[in-house]
């Protein structure tokens, strides 16, 4: 049996990366949602929103340790894995990867402890400006990392020099073309993500009439944000579309599975795509909507798969599937927010058990979303590491055996399996507790101890 240290590099990285990225796309948003609680609380003097944060802060503690132990592996494997591809690109990956740590990190190593064990200790603002910086520094992080990959998609403002990548306008290798659509969808999508598990930590509350004063604020606040950033999304994902189609027109062909160009598409709305054939099997398709969604034109051109030599075709069904998957998550998150607009019109929101139980199994979705999302930008990279520069198949350590990576990547597998398991049912012991009194700080309310609402009956009258 042959064991191919190339694809079983790829499996590796996949695997770590996947289980990794589930974290940054929750504890990004968290961070922002927790700096928004504590400034309420500081500025209105409500405990509401102070419970809020005190809880959501033990969960995004757990998740964001999660995060740094799982995301550490993926730098080791650069030089484990990818060597030939980080001598390469060493002259201009090493450098941005080095401003995330002189910038998020410096800021998150800073403030994460006030954040977390300052809370009587430090005086009211104080902590809330603890919150901020660690809101920023996950923004800084995100950045960065983008930046690093959207260079790698849209690679600019190098030169070649002796086979290597040398940087000459750092600027452009920063805001190369993809990279302000890329930073937009994605803090976007994080901060759904976020605000997803908030709405269904509070349709579950409310499913079970438990804190419910937290719950009502959770709900009303969150549906408010997702109004303004679902809809968003979809115009952002817009954006990226052309700027795909301009910069790595493979990529674009292999998730709308094009495989003749030309104009006047339709939109495959289905298919099973066939690499080998070069074609669809069982394709359902919409006349002219392919060429007006991806050039805004009905007789706009696309190119084909067809356009491309074999060896420079992506995979299609991973780039394929994945964005109808996601696709799909972001129709039925839409779906969720309208129906929360007829619900506040009625009046209903707090008391519709059967929306709350939508609000439930909604709380995924996001997750969902972004992991397809990643699959479709990653796998319709390929076969590059630098797009249209350096293959994918040239990057790997040239002395990798198929023995090696297999050793490791069954130690990554049985690690991270344990670890999330464990972080996960951390997280719902923490969530089983719910927001309580004793951990309500002293200076609220001169001092007093305060009781969270609890277990109160329905109330559809209040405000």
């Amino acid at each position: 049996m042959h064991l191919d240290p190339l694809l079983l590099s790829r499996l590796q990285f996949a695997w770590v990366v996947a289980w990794h990225f589930l974290m940054p796309a929750f504890t990004i948003g968290l961070a922002s949602f927790i700096a928004v609680m504590e400034g309420l609380g500081l500025f209105t003097g409500r405990d509401v929103y102070l419970r809020i944060s005190i809880f959501c802060t033990k969960i995004f503690a757990v998740s964001f340790g999660m995060g740094v132990v799982s995301g550490i592996t993926m730098p080791f494997q650069f030089g484990t894995n990818w060597s030939r591809f980080s001598d390469d690109v060493a002259d201009i990956i090493s450098p941005l990867l080095g401003y995330e740590g002189l910038t998020a990190f410096f800021l998150e190593a800073a403030f994460l402890g006030v954040l977390l064990f300052g809370r009587k200790l430090v005086p009211p603002w104080a902590h809330f400006f603890a919150a901020l910086m660690v809101a920023l520094g996950t923004l800084a992080s995100t950045f960065w990392i983008l930046a690093t990959n959207s260079w790698m998609q849209t690679p600019a403002g190098f030169e070649m020099v002796d086979g290597r990548f040398q940087p000459k306008d750092w600027l452009a290798i920063i805001f190369n073309p993809s990279f302000p659509y890329r930073f937009a969808h994605v803090v976007t999508a994080v901060y759904i993500t976020t605000g997803f598990v908030v709405v269904g930590v509070a349709g579950w509350w409310l499913l079970n009439r438990r804190f419910y004063q937290e719950a009502r604020t959770m709900l009303s606040m969150t549906l408010w944000l997702l109004t303004v950033l679902v809809p968003l999304q979809a115009l952002i994902g817009d954006q990226h579309g052309l700027d795909t189609r301009k910069y790595q027109p493979a990529k674009l062909a292999g998730i709308e599975a094009i495989w003749d160009g030309g104009r006047r598409l339709p939109w495959v709305v289905f298919a099973i795509p066939d690499d080998a054939a070069a074609r669809n099997l069982y394709e359902i398709s919409i006349p002219l909507l392919g060429s007006l969604i991806l050039t805004h034109d009905p007789d706009g051109e696309v190119r084909g798969l067809k356009d491309f030599p074999p060896e420079d075709r992506p995979p299609v069904p991973v780039p394929f599937f994945g964005f109808r998957i996601m696709l799909a998550c972001w129709g039925l998150m839409f779906l969720t927010v309208i129906l929360s607009w007829w619900l506040r019109f009625r009046g209903e929101l707090y008391d519709a058990d059967w929306y709350h139980r939508v609000c439930v199994f909604a709380a995924p979705l996001g997750f969902i979303a972004v992991i397809a999302g990643w699959a479709t930008t990653e796998v319709g990279r390929q076969p590059w590491t630098v797009y249209g520069l350096l293959r994918t198949a040239d990057s790997v350590s040239p002395s990798l055996t198929g023995a090696d990576v297999t050793v490791s990547l069954l130690g990554y597998t049985v690690v991270y399996l344990v670890m999330f398991a464990a972080g996960v049912a951390m997280m719902v012991r923490i969530f089983g507790r719910g927001p309580t009194a004793a951990e309500t700080p002293d200076f609220i309310e001169g001092g007093r101890p305060i009781a969270p609402v609890n277990a109160l009956p329905r109330a559809g009258s209040e405000g």
